[in-house]
Formats: C-alpha cells, structure tokens, sequence
C-alpha cells in the first residue's frame, strides 16, 4: 500500500467539515420567509408598496439577493425598507442569522417593536463586525424577547391592541447580511 493513499482522502476532510457547518436544516413548524434566491413575499415599504415577486433586489439595489443572503448595499443610499406581504398578529417565533459589516446600523420591526441592529451598542455587546449571529423575535401573547447569538437582549410588552403586522427589514446606515429567515406560528 502507498503512504499516500490514506493521506489523499483525509486532505479534503477540512473542506468537507467546513461545507457541513454551513448546511442549514429547517427546523420542524418553521418556514421560510426569505428563499435565499429572490423576494418572493416582499414587498417594498413605505410609497407604493410595490410587490417584490420574482425580483431579486429593491429600492434600486440598497436591498438585494447575493449568493443566497438578503444584502443591504451601502453604496446605494437611502433609509429604505422591505416587509413581508403576509402579517404576523398572534403568537409567532422569527428566526435568522445576520453578519453586520461596516457602520451597520439596521432595524427590525414587527407589531410596534424596533430592535436595532448595531454591533456593539447596549444590546449587541458581544455581536463584532463580519461574524455571523443568530437572532431571534418571539412573541408570545403580549411579550416580545429579542434574541442575539442565543442570549436575550431585551424583552419587552406589546403596547394594549397591537395589530398584526408584517415583519419589516429596515436598511438605515452600514452593510448588513441575513439568511435563513424563517417563521414558526
């Protein structure tokens, strides 16, 4: 037998290690909110409120589809958003991985609740520039729980006859990166 033959195949073992660690299962009651290939169930906020089926940017680029994420471009300026054509009004768990990059400053938006996403601010201690976290927005009756990389950030009480709402994705300032945006109701 050949040195070599047991060293080949454990060569590419790091490379295939590293492609498992990316795999994203969805998890039993959830689905998709983003597709990761265009925005199907989107539609711009704010104006027209113009659907977003098939495309796979908005507002002129400061939102797009890149390589399976939801990227907010930076170079095209603007505090624009896009939100989700279905609404959410009773109990729901939202759930995502982001990668803020530099002078990330974004927000999410569901039933009157805001949570900023800004690497190193009150909530966000831990969370740095170019590393993925998980984030979650759980709602349950009329307390709301924000979650970054598994702890929580803040909780908070929906105001009295909060209406249903879509979940609105906010591009303010700075480069932001989401994917596996998924819902469990």
């Amino acid at each position: 037998m050949r040195p070599w033959s047991f060293v080949l195949p454990l060569a590419g073992l790091p490379l295939l290690m590293g492609l498992a660690a990316d795999d994203f299962k969805l998890e039993p009651g959830f689905k998709l909110l983003f597709n990761g290939k265009n925005l199907d169930g989107w539609k711009e906020a704010g104006g027209k409120k113009e659907a977003l089926e098939g495309r796979t940017e908005a507002h002129g680029g400061r939102l797009k589809v890149v390589e399976g994420r939801l990227v907010y471009d930076p170079e095209v300026k603007g505090d624009l958003s896009i939100e989700t054509t279905q609404e959410f009004g009773k109990d729901v768990h939202i759930k995502f991985d982001f990668k803020p990059g530099p002078k990330c400053n974004n927000d999410v938006f569901l039933r009157g609740t805001k949570f900023d996403i800004v690497p190193g601010n009150k909530e966000n201690k831990a969370v740095k520039e170019g590393e993925w976290y998980p984030f979650e927005l759980i709602v349950v009756g009329d307390k709301v729980e924000h979650r970054v990389g598994g702890e929580v950030a803040r909780t908070s009480t929906l105001k009295a006859g909060a209406p249903a709402s879509p979940l609105k994705l906010r591009a303010e300032f700075g480069v932001l990166e989401i994917k596996n945006l998924r819902v469990k109701e």
